[in-house]
Parts: C-alpha cells; structure tokens; sequence
C-alpha cells in the first residue's frame, strides 16, 4: 500500500511476520531515496498510521527548513 504527495511517498511492506513503513523522496525520473524508516510494526494498520503522522510532521518540518533557507539567502544577495 502506498500513499503520495508530489514529492513523498509513503511505502508500507512486509516482511516475515512484521511490518515496516518508509517516506521516500523523488530525487529524479530514476532516483529514490529513503528519507526515513520504521520496522518492526505488528499490523498494517500500525505501519500506516505511523508513516502517515510522521509524513505530516516530515514535510511540516522541511517546509520551515525551506522557509529558512531561503531567507537566508534573500538576507545574503541584498
């Protein structure tokens, strides 16, 4: 199961008898990568809600970050 964004993307896969949830980012047409990771979830369901909240919080954070940054470099060319 998966859930997207434009940019991330949320994969719930299982393996053996636990479940794990990872955000990945869209580097490029052909690159991914893992921007964090759980294991060990007993559900799906757990897995799910788990990477949907830490989603939120990821791209809120990155958000800021971005904001940040780019205030910085406003302050830096003027």
């Amino acid at each position: 199961m998966t859930q997207q964004s434009k940019k991330y993307t949320v994969l719930i896969t299982q393996n053996k008898d636990t479940w794990n949830a990872d955000i990945v980012r869209r580097a490029s047409a052909k690159k991914t990568i893992v921007s964090k990771t759980q294991a060990g979830f007993k559900t799906e369901a757990e897995a799910t809600k788990w990477a949907e909240k830490a989603l939120l919080t990821f791209t809120q954070k990155q958000s800021a970050l971005n904001k940040r940054h780019a205030e910085k470099r406003q302050k830096q060319s003027s």
